[in-house]
């Protein structure tokens, strides 16, 4: 990875954008889908380390702003591991298969890994209360499988009006 002008100031540009979004404190339902889009996103138009990095930052803004509620803060490390894992699959997937194929592939595995990250972690490692638990659990993939899929499809939009960034 080359760290440049260009990698610092997209990715910097992609963390205030989430975290603008994050202090928007919208519902749940709009909120996870909307930062994982523009992991995605960040993902796909800057790379790999672009994404992680913005991922394992945004788990802190949300507990900061409490949207993440206090009592779920022990899986912080583990939302930022799922966030890790979730845009290292999509790069790398697009990466070897650089098709809106290798896109959707690596949507769907990151989503899978990250929904197995976080969910193993709150059914079997942390003791949350019952009703927070379920937070971790399906709502983590498709939040991560909505954004994802709405970056591909943002990026195939556009992809014509030379809006895309080198990898």
């Amino acid at each position: 990875m080359r760290v440049n002008i260009n990698f610092l100031t997209r990715t910097a540009l992609f963390l205030a954008l989430t975290l603008a979004l994050q202090g928007f404190r919208l519902p749940p339902f709009l909120t996870g889908p909307s930062v994982n889009f523009l992991l995605a996103l960040a993902t796909l138009w800057v790379g790999i380390a672009s994404g992680v990095i913005i991922g394992l930052l945004t788990p802190w803004a949300a507990l900061l702003l409490g949207i993440l509620p206090a009592p779920l803060a022990p899986g912080i490390p583990f939302i930022m591991i799922g966030n890790a894992f979730y845009t290292f699959f999509i790069g790398f997937l697009y990466h070897y298969i650089p098709t809106r194929a290798g896109q959707i592939a690596g949507v769907a595995a990151g989503a899978t890994a990250k929904f197995i990250i976080i969910a193993g972690a709150a059914s079997y490692i942390l003791t949350l209360p019952s009703p927070l638990t379920g937070v971790l659990l399906l709502p983590q993939f498709y939040n991560a499988l909505i954004g994802g899929l709405l970056a591909v499809v943002f990026i195939s939009v556009s992809e014509p009006l030379k809006l895309k960034g080198p990898a």
